[in-house]
C-alpha cells in the first residue's frame, strides 16, 4: 500500500498552495470553478457543489518539444481570462 500526502494552504480567498509528495501546485477560484497550476500543465475544473460531479479539462500541457509554438485563439482568451482572474482576486484581498 502506497503512502500520500497532500496539504493544501489556502492564501487567500480563492487562492491556494497545494503541497503534496509529486509536487507543489496553485490552485485559483473557488466553489464551483478551479484552475490549478502545476508542473503538468494548467487544469480547469468546473463542478456543481454539493453534488461530488466535476469536468476537468486540460488548458495547457507541457509537451517535449523545445521549439516555440503560436498561441492558439482558445488559449489567448484562457490567458487573458486567468490574468483577470488573478486581479481580481489580488484586489478583492487587498479589503480583507
Amino acid at each position: 500500500m502506497g503512502f500520500r500526502f497532500r496539504k493544501r494552504i489556502r492564501i487567500a480567498p480563492g487562492l491556494a498552495i497545494n503541497i503534496s509528495k509529486s509536487g507543489v501546485s496553485t490552485s485559483i477560484g473557488g466553489k464551483g470553478s478551479t484552475i490549478n497550476i502545476g508542473k503538468k500543465g494548467v487544469k480547469m475544473t468546473n463542478g456543481l457543489p454539493g453534488t461530488g460531479l466535476s469536468h476537468t479539462t486540460n488548458l495547457y500541457s507541457p509537451g517535449k518539444s523545445t521549439e516555440k509554438k503560436q498561441l492558439t485563439h482558445k488559449q489567448k482568451i484562457i490567458r487573458n481570462i486567468l490574468f483577470v482572474i488573478i486581479v481580481f482576486i489580488i484586489i478583492k484581498a487587498q479589503y480583507f
